[in-house]
């Protein structure tokens, strides 16, 4: 069953110089108890599009879809009802999480005044769930009476995740919040994911990164998004393992693997650079940089096309059923 049904969504912002199409025409579902990664390089639409799921602020502008959760569409609720579901149903654990907490508040008081803006009342139950919630997370209840500057960096990120998941909210986005961290800080970090899905404080995650190997680690399925437009959509094993957009392919290729030296095999990057979104071509916006790119690619918007069970993909070159 879908928690959250996304349909042709358009998230622009507005600029002097015209609007920026970071989202356009994106389509995907998330389904309870379930990890959905989403994954690209950087510029590619993918805090905006989450972003534009919980907070939605000037110059980014809803120009066209829908996104519906739990049988509401988000782009049409008004800041109270947003505000409402804010934390309690709908949740994230921004980018840059370790800022993301008020130096000049104690944690306690933070959680305190997020819970009492949802209608809690009583403050020692508030501060008593903190305290458990912090051990689940290998934090000690003293961190309750600390502020962030007292906090390591990974005591921070897990804090924030704290914070994030208190009011056990429906769905969770985590956004970007492995890549300040060290290997094995992020290994904890997924650790924890998994078992606040295991302990049914969350029911479905949102995992953004541009690390497709943490995508394989905790992720059921996975969408690649380039320069705004979705490239490929799968299972998180067929996408890792038989990638069929020539995106994934080079994303794949860029990361180093195990055991293989460089003087055997040197890392390919992608060539050129990211199209400007202000003035996107009409075909395929991989085309400039596809070492693949036929006429056809340049003049026309390539289809999304079924290439196995749920795995999708927008490529001229690929034949198959078309969605």
């Amino acid at each position: 069953m879908s928690l959250l049904e996304v349909r042709n969504l358009k998230i622009y912002y507005k600029t002097p110089a015209g609007y920026v199409r970071a989202v356009d025409d994106v389509t995907f579902h998330v389904s309870k108890g379930e990890v959905f990664g989403i994954a690209g390089e950087s510029g590619c639409g993918k805090s905006t599009l989450v972003h534009s799921l919980i907070l939605r602020k000037p110059p980014m502008e809803h120009a066209g879809g829908e996104a519906v959760f739990k049988g509401r569409d988000l782009m049409k609720l008004s800041e109270e009802e947003a505000r409402k579901i804010r934390y309690t149903e709908l949740s994230i654990i921004p980018q840059y999480a370790m800022n993301a907490l008020n130096p000049t508040k104690k944690i306690k008081d933070i959680v305190w005044d997020l819970a009492r803006e949802h209608g809690h009342t009583n403050r020692s139950e508030v501060e008593k769930l903190l305290r458990e919630r912090l051990a689940m997370v290998k934090l000690t209840p003293k961190v309750a009476d600390m502020y962030p500057v007292e906090l390591s960096g990974g005591m921070k990120q897990r804090a924030t995740m704290v914070v994030s998941t208190l009011l056990n909210p429906d769905l969770l986005i985590a956004d970007e919040i492995t890549s300040a961290l060290d290997v094995t800080t992020q290994r904890v970090v997924l650790e924890l994911l998994h078992h606040f899905m295991e302990e049914g404080i969350v029911k479905s995650i949102i995992f953004v990164t541009h690390d497709l190997a943490l995508l394989d680690k905790i992720a059921d399925r996975i969408m690649i998004l380039y320069a705004g437009k979705m490239a490929e959509l799968g299972p998180t094993e067929e996408v890792i393992n038989e990638p069929a957009h020539p995106y994934t392919q080079l994303l794949l290729n860029s990361l180093p693997r195990m055991g293989v030296q460089y003087k055997k095999q040197k890392l390919k990057g992608i060539p050129g650079y990211p199209i400007s979104l202000l003035n996107p071509p009409k075909g395929c916006r991989f085309y400039t940089r596809c070492p693949y790119a036929m006429q056809q690619c340049k003049n026309e918007e390539p289809p999304l096309v079924k290439v196995g069970e749920n795995h999708y993909a927008a490529c001229h070159l690929l034949g198959g059923e078309n969605q």
